[in-house]
């Protein structure tokens, strides 16, 4: 399951997060962006920090009043602001919606409307009141409702927008029944059968994050004009055509002379940029094993039982057409399709179980393709492939030995050894799981051979323990497959069941470490061990 799909239903809330360890969690999945992150990552954890730190003290507030951390995103389109929010939401455990600014001005709507975003807050956590009351609302294109100056003075809808957002932004109550909905009311009306009382739903606004963006265009003229009257030559010191570095310099009055009211702008002290993404961002994207781009395609073709694997020049040439498009990561997945949408169509007539994603394949897929279709499993096509999953695989094992540790593992009481690492890699590409999911995998499976010596103490009477080694045998030699796991340890422990008692009625040992020579050949143990305990006779002993 994605980690953006996660947390929106069910499980708990997690206020303990420090901005560090959201940050880092968001830097496996996302590309870039570092200075986003850094704003999102501490003034989220810290709005939930603060909410925490009220539920505590029962509810009680500084008598200064309440500033919450709502923030703006500025960024060009395709550059991750929903996937962000997607992700921080699922890692906090909150439930997420979005909404598109436009959605509200284009057809006049009043705050009635906008108040629905409160009310799919509580749908998207499952009708859960409580739970909706500390989620995250996400409102895109708010550079739309910008209501500047014009010779007939300030857009007057636009403006209403505005100030319907104004109560939710800070905290009102909304109430769940919508007026004039008959639905709502024919379930009011069943509520109050059932109960006898007329109950107000209502969600308070108070702990809800709003979090607004848009691209913002012409904002960073705003901001020169600003720098360059200042008189101080600080605008000197930028590049003139670079609208992302003028950006990071904007200030709440540039905000109000591009045509929000200041109440509106007062309610968003918190502004963040995030830079368009070039060709080494988006192949950086391809790149990344925790991405999803690459992997729903290979996903795709392994439904047809076809591995799909890319060479790394390739992943380039196709971030560089991404690029081209001018629409960010978005432009990433219609590219990969559009590329191998050929190949996902006739390799499963051809029973092709490969398929190796090159440079010429992306120049010229429909060549490519007859090639492959004249000889699907040619030798020297085979050879490659096998060469370029070794290659990965030891990539992949090298990246994780060098950072030191596998997203998750670190909540494990238990060694990374080598063996672990590389079957957690395995997992990884051949299977297409998340890097956590994998070692979620090698955990479970520890667990198990740990069930194993549990069952042998309770049916034998006789404590074994495998060492760290003999647990990292089993796991290769199932082949980091489940059933081939548990087939190795119920033979291994049928075998100990053997010897075993033999030592124990012979010397009383009642407790065996169990080595990786035991796993290996476990007859070979027990004749060591049985002849440890029974001594050779000294007569037979040769004099």
């Amino acid at each position: 399951r994605s980690p953006a799909a996660a947390g929106e239903r069910g499980g708990p809330i997690d206020f303990s997060l420090k901005p560090e360890e959201l940050e880092a969690w968001l830097d496996r999945y996302v590309v870039g962006q570092r200075e986003a992150k850094a704003v999102l990552a501490t003034k989220i954890c810290t709005h939930f920090r603060r909410v925490r730190l009220a539920q505590e003290r029962g509810g009680a507030t500084s008598p200064a009043g309440h500033i919450k951390n709502n923030i703006i995103l500025i960024g060009p389109t395709g550059v991750g602001k929903t996937f962000l929010l997607k992700l921080i939401a699922a890692k906090i455990g909150v439930p997420f919606v979005k909404a598109d600014a436009t959605k509200f001005s284009e057809t006049g709507y009043v705050g009635g409307d906008v108040e629905d975003l409160v009310r799919e807050l509580v749908d998207a956590a499952g009708g859960d009141i409580e739970r909706a009351q500390y989620g995250i609302v996400y409102i895109d294109e708010i550079d739309k409702i910008a209501a500047p100056y014009t010779s007939h003075g300030p857009d007057v809808s636009r403006s209403g927008v505005q100030r319907a957002l104004l109560k939710l932004l800070e905290e009102t109550q909304v109430d769940l029944r919508v007026p004039h909905d008959p639905v709502a009311q024919l379930e009011a009306i069943e509520r109050y059968r059932r109960s006898g009382r007329r109950e107000r739903q209502v969600v308070n606004t108070r702990d809800i994050l709003f979090i607004v963006s848009g691209a913002f265009a012409g904002l960073s003229e705003i901001v020169k004009r600003r720098l360059s009257r200042s008189g101080i030559g600080f605008g000197a010191e930028l590049r003139a055509d670079d609208d992302q570095e003028w950006l990071r310099h904007v200030i709440p009055q540039d905000l109000v002379e591009y045509g929000f009211e200041s109440e509106f702008v007062g309610r968003l002290p918190v502004v963040a940029c995030l830079h368009p993404l070039d060709v080494d961002d988006l192949h950086a994207i391809l790149q990344n094993p925790d991405g999803a781009v690459t992997a729903t395609k290979r996903q795709d073709f392994r439904a047809y039982g076809i591995d799909l694997r890319f060479e790394d020049e390739a992943l380039r040439l196709l971030a560089a057409e991404a690029h081209r498009q001018g629409t960010g990561a978005r432009a990433l997945v219609s590219v990969v399709e559009r590329a191998l949408l050929p190949f996902e169509k006739r390799l499963p007539s051809l029973g092709a179980d490969f398929l190796v994603v090159t440079p010429e394949l992306v120049r010229d897929p429909e060549a490519e393709l007859e090639r492959i279709a004249a000889d699907p499993g040619a030798p020297d096509r085979r050879a490659a492939y096998e060469a370029l999953v070794a290659r990965q695989r030891s990539t992949l094992v090298e990246r994780l030995r060098a950072g030191g540790e596998v997203p998750g593992w670190e909540d494990a009481d238990l060694p990374l050894t080598e063996t672990r690492l590389r079957l957690i890699a395995r997992l990884a590409m051949d299977e297409d799981l998340p890097l956590e999911e994998a070692g979620r995998r090698i955990r479970r499976w520890i667990e198990q051979i740990r069930r194993y010596e549990a069952a042998f103490e309770h049916k034998c009477g006789i404590r074994i323990t495998f060492d760290e080694a003999a647990a990292d045998a089993l796991l290769e030699a199932g082949g980091g497959r489940e059933v081939p796991l548990y087939t190795q340890c119920e033979r291994l422990c049928n075998i100990l069941e053997y010897g075993l008692p033999l030592i124990h009625e012979r010397c009383g040992r009642k407790a065996f470490r169990i080595p990786a020579e035991a796993v290996e050949n476990p007859e070979l143990y027990i004749n060591r061990l049985i002849r440890e305990c029974y001594p050779p006779d000294p007569e037979d002993t040769p004099r």
